[in-house]
């Protein structure tokens, strides 16, 4: 991957980038990753009578256990706990429900064998969402913190892990930057 590239005007504009078939292995076990992540989530709702009848879905009125579902399902608020878990209930399901379609959205326009893509710029978006989600995931794991050094010695475990970090990163700026252009 060499960065992303915008062309077209209006309504025409492109944004387009290239992945070998490696890099698009590891994005597709990335994203696909937080995707059952979400799901196990999402499976957690409870019924509600009220809510099946009134169409309003609700979830889990309880922060996330896993450290990396915390960073991604953030509280809405945390000036009342009460408030705090209606706030979870009612907000979470679409929060799933917009970060796993974003993540969707990366796999459908992502050839598995990698190759040449180009996005809209709804589909650019959701790139940028899906890619943040994968970072904030990513960095939870790897306790990413601006005191860790940009490179970490052979023996951490993480070593391997920070690289795909780092390249990560860079396919999120490389998008931005070209994204902004656009505004």
């Amino acid at each position: 991957m060499n960065g992303w590239k915008r062309s077209g005007r209006g309504e025409r504009v492109r944004y387009s980038s290239g992945f070998s078939g490696e890099e698009a292995a590891v994005l597709r076990g990335l994203f696909s990753e937080v995707r059952q992540m979400l799901a196990g989530r999402a499976a957690l709702a409870p019924t509600d009578e009220l809510a099946e009848l009134t169409g309003i879905r609700t979830g889990p009125t309880t922060r996330p256990t896993d450290r990396v579902l915390a960073r991604l399902l953030p509280d809405f608020t945390t000036e009342d706990s009460d408030l705090a878990g209606g706030m979870r209930s009612l907000h979470e399901p679409g929060l799933i429900e917009a970060k796993d379609a974003a993540a969707e959205t990366v796999l459908d326009t992502l050839p598995e064998a990698g190759g040449r893509i180009e996005l809209t710029t709804g589909q650019a978006d959701s790139w940028l969402a899906a890619l943040n989600d994968v970072r904030l995931a990513l960095g939870t794991a790897l306790d990413v913190s601006e005191e860790m050094p940009e490179q970490l010695p052979d023996d951490d475990p993480r070593a391997q892990h920070l690289g795909v970090y780092h390249w990560l990163t860079f396919v999120q700026d490389s998008l931005v930057r070209v994204r902004l252009k656009a505004l």
